[in-house]
């Protein structure tokens, strides 16, 4: 992938699924950039948070495999009237936290955006939907580490993982999430790109946008 990729908030705007949150911007055009990248038809994308299923939507029309786990049942049910039903493009419900129970190998690319996190004042627990009180910074990121350690063992061998992860602002505090996530998902692939996502208006809540590509070597 190049070293950045411009973007527009209006299309995202555009795009955004009826019901989806106003702080998604997880974009088709990365989606589309990645899996002509990594991928070829008839290969197995993978999403493990699949959210509102853009990764699923654009693998289909793209003529890819794909599969994604989804926690919450009535995102699992938006994400399949999303769905033409014209490829092998499925969702699981499921925690993504035992993504390997759910999902077989081999996967020629994972392509996702996980939940963030701020690292202060953040109740919340993303790993379950924002529904529960119990979040904290420091496990949250061990959780996706492991998330991508069964990640790893999915991919076949080179296989690829891309990841949409941003550093955040909150009050003038800056959480590096693009950082920490990429030194923890270190830890089980291999980091081998970033790309700069530029938009023309930067997004509330954001310092930077991000995608970093690691491979299974």
């Amino acid at each position: 992938m190049r070293p950045w990729l411009y973007l527009k908030s209006a299309d995202l705007i555009a795009e955004r699924p009826e019901g989806a949150d106003e702080d998604v911007h997880y974009p088709e055009a990365l989606v589309e950039a990645a899996l002509e990248e990594y991928t070829s038809p008839g290969d197995l994308v993978l999403d493990p948070f699949a959210g509102f299923g853009t990764t699923l939507v654009v693998a289909e029309r793209m003529g890819r495999r794909a599969v994604g786990v989804e926690l919450l049942d009535e995102r699992v049910d938006l994400i399949r009237g999303r769905l033409s039903g014209g490829g092998d493009v499925r969702v699981v419900q499921g925690d993504a936290r035992n993504l390997s129970a759910l999902v077989d190998g081999p996967v020629d690319l994972c392509m996702t955006s996980p939940p963030y996190m701020s690292a202060t004042d953040h109740p919340e627990n993303p790993l379950t939907a924002y529904e529960t009180l119990d979040g904290d910074y420091v496990t949250y990121l061990a959780e996706i580490g492991d998330v991508f350690r069964q990640v790893a063992g999915l991919l076949r061998p080179s296989g690829h993982a891309v990841v949409n992860v941003a550093n955040l602002e909150d009050d003038g505090f800056i959480t590096p999430l693009a950082w920490d996530m990429g030194r923890v998902l270190c830890r089980h692939l291999s980091l081998r790109h970033e790309t700069f996502l530029c938009w023309d208006e930067l997004l509330p809540g954001l310092s930077a946008d991000y995608c970093l590509t690691f491979r299974k070597d």
